[in-house]
């Protein structure tokens, strides 16, 4: 599975931008976003599971980040509003086919994108 990771950028404090990953393949189990800041650990963000539609946030991004997902179009979706200076990182798209448990693990993932730089400016 191959993925593609979009939407990264510049934005001011309080601002909003959309991320967009797209998958080569449409079945999967789940799809999700990590980020990452120089000197720190790779950092789970949001998920969207196949099964039942659940979805699942980090409790730094809850009521201000939206992840979605278009099955037709093999995509993932993260909205990010009202934007931190915190909040900036590289951003990695990340799936597994068969997804069991523990999407805040990086192991879970078998497949990742390149990575999408997003600053937040304050």
């Amino acid at each position: 599975v191959q993925l593609q990771a979009s939407g990264g950028g510049l934005v001011q404090a309080g601002g909003s931008l959309r991320l967009s990953c797209v998958a080569s393949e449409r079945t999967i189990g789940i799809m999700g976003w990590f980020r990452q800041v120089p000197g720190k650990e790779r950092e789970f963000v949001a998920a969207s599971l196949w099964a039942g539609g659940r979805t699942v946030y980090a409790d730094s991004v809850k009521g201000r980040f939206t992840i979605s997902r278009d099955n037709a179009k093999a995509t993932v979706y993260l909205q990010m509003n009202s934007l931190k200076p915190e909040d900036t990182a590289v951003y990695y798209c990340a799936a597994d086919r068969n997804y069991q448990s523990g999407y805040v693990n990086l192991s879970k993932y078998e497949y990742w994108g390149q990575g999408t730089l997003v600053t937040v400016s304050s």
